[in-house]
C-alpha cells in the first residue's frame, strides 16, 4: 500500500483532461460478455476498478487486449466458467453486473459477495429480484448461485429503488432474454443511458433510456460493437472542487456540458466562479459562500458521489451549509477526520452533516476509507497548511487515474511513498 505525502496551502492551476466515465465503463465491459464477437471500447479510464473488471472477464475465458490502456478489445468467443474469481469479485461492487451475462451465456452464475465501498451496507437484493423476474432461480450455496436452465425471458418489473446498478443488471439480462422487458422506476443517470446505447449497437431494441421506464426487446444473438465512452463528470467535478478549495484556477476538459451542468449548478450556488461548455469546465479563484442546504438526489439531482467533495468545499465557504446524503449512511462518517484538521463539523446523523466555514485547515494523517471520501480528503489536504499523509492511496486510484502526476502538473507539492 502507498501513501500520498501532501504539502498543502498552494493554489493549483492548469489543465486536466478527464478519462471516460468509470460508472459507464464497468457495465459496458460486462456487456461484452453477451456476445461471442469482438467489442472495442475506447476512452476507457485507466483506473484499478476497470482493470479488475477486465481481469474478471479474462478469467472467465475472454480474450482481453489493452488492460491498463485507454482502449480495450474484448472477445468472449468462449465463456469457460460461470463463477468469477472470488478474490477479484471481493474488490469490486460492479462485479454484480456479470450475473445477467453469465446466465445468458452459461445458464448458471455463482458470485461471491461483491466488494467495493460499504459492502456490508449495500445488498444486491434488487439485482436478484430482477433476474428472478426473468426466469432465474436461486439455489442454495455460498455467495449467490443462480440458474436459468430454460434461458431468460422478458418480464415486466418495478424496481423498488431507482438503483443504477440494479437497472443495469436488468438491462444486461433483458438484452439476451426472449421477449420484451419493461423496467419501471429505472435509473436515468448518463451511464445508464450510455449502456442502453451500447446494447442497441449490439442489436438489442432499447427505448426509453433517460426516463423512468425502459423497454428492451432481446435478441437471440447479439453482435460485437465499438463505442467511445463519454467523459467522467464526477471526476470533472472533483477537479473543480480541488480548484475551488485551494483558491486556484483549473480548466477541466473531456466531460459533456449536459453532464457537467448539475456539478456547475452546485458550485455556482456556493459562489464559485465557473463556466462550462461542451468541452470545458473552467473554475476561477473565488471566495465561496455556504450553500444553505444541499441534498443529493436521483439524476439530475446532486450526485451522491460528489457530496464528500462538496463537504470539503463547505469548510472553505463563508457561512453554514447543511449537506444531506440520503443514499449512503457511512459516506459522511469518513469526513469526521476533517475535525482533526480544524474544520467546524456537526454530524447530525448518518446522513446529514452541518459545516460552518471558512476554517483554516491543518495537515494531518488521513485514512482513505472509500473512494470518494478519499478524494475529498486529498482536496482538504491540498487546502490545508502544513503536511498531510493520505493513505492507502490505492483506494483513491480505484477511480482517479494518474492522480499524483495530475496534481504535480497543477503545481501541487506531492509525492507517492510506499
Amino acid at each position: 500500500m502507498s501513501t500520498l505525502l501532501i504539502e498543502g496551502g498552494r493554489p493549483l492551476a492548469g489543465r486536466v483532461v478527464v478519462g471516460g466515465n468509470k460508472n459507464a465503463a464497468l457495465p459496458l465491459i460486462a456487456a461484452c460478455l453477451l456476445t461471442d464477437e469482438e467489442c472495442v471500447l475506447t476512452n476507457i479510464p485507466r483506473i484499478s476498478d476497470v482493470e479488475v473488471m477486465a481481469r474478471l472477464l479474462a478469467d472467465l475465458g475472454a480474450e482481453v487486449e489493452g488492460i491498463g490502456t485507454s482502449t480495450l478489445r474484448i472477445r468472449c468467443a468462449r465463456v469457460e466458467r460461470d463463477e468469477p474469481q472470488s478474490r477479484l469479485v471481493g474488490r469490486l461492487r460492479g462485479s454484480v453486473l456479470l450475473l445477467g451475462p453469465l446466465l445468458a451465456r452459461r445458464g448458471r452464475a455463482k458470485l461471491a459477495p461483491p466488494g467495493g465501498d460499504f459492502p456490508a451496507r449495500r445488498t444486491i437484493a434488487m439485482h436478484l429480484g430482477a433476474l428472478r423476474a426473468m426466469g432465474a432461480q436461486e439455489l442454495e450455496g455460498e455467495g449467490h448461485v443462480l440458474e436459468a436452465p430454460k434461458g431468460l425471458f422478458g418480464a415486466s418489473m418495478y424496481l423498488e429503488e431507482a438503483s443504477v446498478t440494479g437497472t443495469e443488471t436488468a438491462l444486461l439480462a433483458a438484452a439476451a432474454a426472449r421477449g420484451v422487458t419493461e423496467i419501471r422506476h429505472a435509473a436515468c443517470e448518463p451511464h445508464v443511458v450510455e449502456l442502453c446505447g451500447f446494447l442497441r449497437k449490439m442489436g438489442a431494441s432499447v427505448t426509453g433510456e433517460g426516463t423512468h421506464t425502459i423497454r428492451v426487446e432481446g435478441v437471440e444473438r447479439l453482435r460485437g460493437a465499438a463505442h467511445t465512452l463519454n467523459g467522467d463528470y464526477i471526476e470533472a467535478g472533483s477537479w473543480a472542487v480541488v480548484a475551488a478549495v485551494t483558491g486556484g484556477s483549473i480548466d477541466v476538459a473531456g466531460a459533456r456540458a449536459e453532464d457537467i451542468e448539475v456539478v456547475a449548478s452546485v458550485l455556482q450556488r456556493m459562489q464559485v466562479r465557473c463556466e462550462f461548455d461542451d468541452s470545458r469546465l473552467r473554475v476561477e479563484a473565488s471566495t465561496p459562500a455556504g450553500g444553505s442546504r444541499i441534498v443529493t438526489g436521483l439524476w439530475p439531482g446532486v450526485p451522491s458521489d460528489l457530496i464528500s467533495l462538496i463537504t470539503v468545499l463547505a469548510t472553505q465557504a463563508a457561512g453554514r451549509t447543511l449537506l444531506h446524503d440520503w443514499m449512503y449512511e457511512l459516506r459522511l462518517f469518513a469526513l469526521e477526520q476533517l475535525s482533526g484538521m480544524g474544520a467546524d463539523l456537526f454530524l447530525c446523523d448518518p446522513h446529514r452533516i452541518i459545516v460552518t466555514g471558512p476554517r483554516r485547515l491543518r495537515g494531518r494523517t488521513l485514512d482513505t476509507r472509500d473512494l470518494r471520501s478519499g478524494m475529498a480528503l486529498a482536496a482538504a489536504a491540498l487546502a490545508a497548511q502544513g503536511q498531510s499523509r493520505l493513505g492507502p492511496l490505492e483506494t483513491v486510484e480505484r477511480g482517479y487515474a494518474d492522480l499524483t502526476a495530475h496534481l504535480q502538473a497543477l503545481g501541487a507539492q506531492v509525492s507517492r511513498e510506499p
